[in-house]
């Protein structure tokens, strides 16, 4: 057996076999394509372009590059050259302030981002200006879209509030992917990765070019799979993805369809302390079936997307869209649980003669089923000096929740098909409306404004431990957004104000009735200082956050098992963002960016359960760390072109302490870290039929460093203070190697 993180190509492997013949078979339907393509672009050569519209969804939402915020635009090209089979968080690593983490190890499977030491749930991402963001958690789960970074022509990273968006708010930075650019030539790419912890990715893109002057076709083909670096967080994903587009000079008609499908093994239960240097792989998933783990303690999801839009440019200075979308997501969890008392699942004793059984082992799995659809609109002016656009979105959630058991060891106790809970309904209405005007003062300043307007209307219709609590708020939050900025010889300065107002999590209204959680809100001030030349960029922003109810973890379980997150009154998060690149000469090229930052909440009073004698102890603290929110994260790239057409890349992250609670004791925080990777990439120039064939070696933490990059922290009062961490730990050395051919 090789060691564990070493690649192998044994032939005798299942999987490794599987594979091969999936790989064959995207090998096959790449050739296929590539054919037809090269027919499709012979048919229509003697057609010249037409003038295409950039995608007005896209420039309606996202940061112009006067536009007074922290923002970071990739294109193409520098989403290409990372994308070897890792999730799409693992894809922005090197971009300012952004902490990722791998429930797996190896950024394969459920991955997570944090933005300024902001969490998922309050960063908004959207998909061609349509909201991603689950509407209960309000959290990304990119594994439902394995493969988009395939599929995406262009990212913005904003950070801070930015300019207003569709869908959730944004605390700590908005995503915005953009799929919808107009390919003009028609073009047939084959991927394939193999590496560490027999990990495949292979990925097959067409597209048609311009048919007949007004007519394209895009699509892609997917497939990811893993062992993961914890023990059995195997991962297999599938996805497509499938567009079609007529457009002329004024017009664009396009349907999206694309689909992902999950199958994970259950790692987001972390590695217990005590396991941390004997068996840093441990995974306590299934580990309650006697004997071997149970096999199938997995989650299972499918979500397809439905995106139809229209954009029509009325003259030279008006232009519109509007786009409808739908979002189909069902799946389960599955999971064996031991020892489960009947009735904490509504069932009586199972009596036999004179023997009475009270528990039994069983299997069960929890299911979610949604329907996410809406529609998205703007009207955009833009004449001299004066830029103008109106817009906003209306969606809404329609979701049910349910728990099954699918088999028990007394089976004779549990009905057939038995639902212990289920038909818990939970509905969501979101409407937002927003305006952004600019204004070219002079030759050299330019005025920002932005008013949003968001109303919302949640329905919660019982939980699965607290069925009879029904819960339905109403808000409506107005957001305003104030920037100006100074252009002048390759410089450019801006200042900024901007206000966000985020609802409650799904988790939050089950704390009880009487105490409900009250929205958050944010005040967020930037200043920004940007130079660019052909031989380097610079650019330093300054932020401050200042945060009023912000919902955290305090420290108690709640009457239902849980861990709620409540209101406190004043946080704030306080920085320096530094980025910069420089020319060295034509063979060396370095970028770094650094975030130095004092993340503060003034008063905190953590809560502590006392089994000893009951209730709660209080302890009180001032001027604590936000939790998962660190001093320092940095990153840099040192880029080497020894020859033509190849680059070795020098890629660093580092990452200071960050607390997992927000007590700031350094026994319940995460360590610093500091992570090395070397990519290697040759392109070989055309030959023949082949456009281009590119050669990428990924070699990630060469220092083979054991680091951790989440956890969680609990403690109790039970014959003494108790205090149980769990983590997240990283992959150790890992490599990927990847075979890009364009043809």
């Amino acid at each position: 057996m090789p060691a564990k993180g070493a690649i192998t190509t044994s032939d005798s492997h299942p999987d490794v076999q599987h594979n091969f013949i999936e790989m064959k078979k995207l090998l096959f339907s790449g050739m296929l394509c590539a054919v037809a393509m090269t027919n499709f672009a012979q048919e229509t050569k003697k057609f010249n372009d037409t003038s295409f519209m950039q995608p007005v969804e896209v420039t309606a939402i996202r940061a112009n590059e006067k536009a007074p915020f922290a923002k970071t635009n990739l294109e193409k090209k520098d989403i290409e050259k990372n994308n070897v089979g890792q999730d799409l968080p693992f894809l922005l690593n090197q971009t300012p302030s952004v902490i990722i983490n791998s429930d797996a190890g190896n950024g394969v499977g459920y991955t997570g981002i944090r933005i300024r030491g902001t969490d998922a749930s309050r960063i908004n991402v959207t998909l061609n200006g349509i909201p991603y963001n689950d509407a209960e958690s309000q959290g990304t789960y990119f594994v439902d879209l394995p493969d988009i970074a395939s599929s995406a022509n262009s990212i913005q990273i904003q950070r801070g509030v930015g300019t207003s968006s569709n869908g959730a708010g944004s605390f700590g930075g908005n995503i915005n992917l953009s799929t919808n650019e107009v390919n003009t030539h028609a073009y047939t790419e084959i991927n394939n990765s193999y590496g560490s912890y027999n990990t495949w990715k292979n990925t097959v893109k067409f597209g048609s070019g311009i048919l007949g002057k007004h007519f394209t076709i895009d699509g892609r083909l997917s497939q990811i799979s893993s062992n993961g670096y914890i023990d059995r967080a195997k991962t297999n994903l599938r996805s497509f993805y499938f567009s079609t587009a007529w457009v002329d000079d004024k017009n664009s008609l396009r349907v999206n369809i694309f689909s992902g499908k999950e199958k994970t093994y259950q790692a987001w239960n972390g590695v217990p302390e005590s396991y941390l240097k004997t068996d840093r792989t441990y995974n306590v998933s299934g580990q309650e079936q006697p004997g071997t783990p149970y096999p199938n303690e997995t989650d299972n999801y499918t979500q397809t997307h439905y995106q139809l839009f229209y954009n029509h440019e009325f003259n030279k200075y008006w232009k519109a869209n509007a786009a409808i979308f739908l979002t189909r997501g069902k799946g389960y969890y599955e999971e064996y649980r031991a020892s489960q008392s009947l009735a904490d699942y509504g069932l009586a004793d199972y009596i036999v003669g004179n023997d009475t059984t009270k528990s039994t082992n069983m299997v069960r799995r929890e299911w979610l089923d949604n329907n996410f659809y809406g529609t998205i609109f703007s009207l955009q002016y833009k004449k001299d000096n004066t830029q103008f656009s109106f817009g906003g979105g209306y969606n809404q959630y329609n979701g049910k929740h349910y728990g099954e058991i699918i088999r028990a060891v007394v089976q004779p106790a549990v009905p057939l098909n038995y639902k212990w809970y289920g038909d818990l309904p939970a509905h969501k209405k979101d409407l937002s409306l927003y305006t952004k005007f600019t204004q070219q003062v002079t030759q050299h300043w330019q005025l920002f404004a932005d008013l949003q307007l968001r109303s919302i209307n949640y329905q919660i219709n019982g939980f699965k431990d607290n069925p009879d609590l029904m819960i339905h708020p109403r808000y409506t939050f107005l957001n305003p957004k104030l920037g100006i900025t100074y252009n002048k010889n390759n410089w450019q300065l801006y200042a900024s104000y901007a206000r966000a107002a985020h609802e409650p999590n799904r988790d939050d209204f089950e704390a009880n009735k009487t105490a409900q959680p009250k929205p958050e809100e944010l005040n967020d001030f930037e200043a920004g200082a940007e130079k660019k030349t052909n031989g380097f960029s610079f650019g330093a922003n300054l932020f401050y956050m200042q945060y009023h109810n912000q919902l955290v973890l305090i420290g108690n379980i709640n009457d239902v098992g849980a861990y709620p997150r409540t209101n406190i009154n004043k946080s704030y998060r306080a920085g320096i963002e530094l980025q910069g690149t420089v020319k060295c000469s034509n063979h060396v090229n370095i970028a770094a960016n650094l975030t130095l930052s004092e993340n503060k909440i003034d008063n905190f009073t953590e809560l502590i359960d006392d089994y000893d004698n009951g209730g709660t102890i209080k302890n009180q603290y001032n001027k604590t760390d936000i939790s998962f929110s660190p001093a320092v994260v940095g990153g840099g790239s040192i880029n080497i072109i020894p020859v033509k057409n190849a680059e070795i890349s020098l890629i660093s992250k580092y990452v200071s302490r960050q607390y997992m609670d927000n007590t700031s004791q350094q026994s319940r925080s995460l360590n610093p870290y500091y992570v090395q990777d070397i990519r290697l990439t040759y392109a070989m120039p055309e030959f023949r039929f082949l456009k281009s064939t590119t050669f990428i070696l990924q070699l990630n933490n060469v220092l083979n460093k054991k680091y951790e990059a989440n956890g969680y922290t609990s403690s109790y009062f039970d014959r003494g203070l108790t205090t149980e961490n769990y983590y997240f730990p990283m992959a150790t050395f890992n490599c990927m190697a990847g075979v890009n051919i364009k043809l």
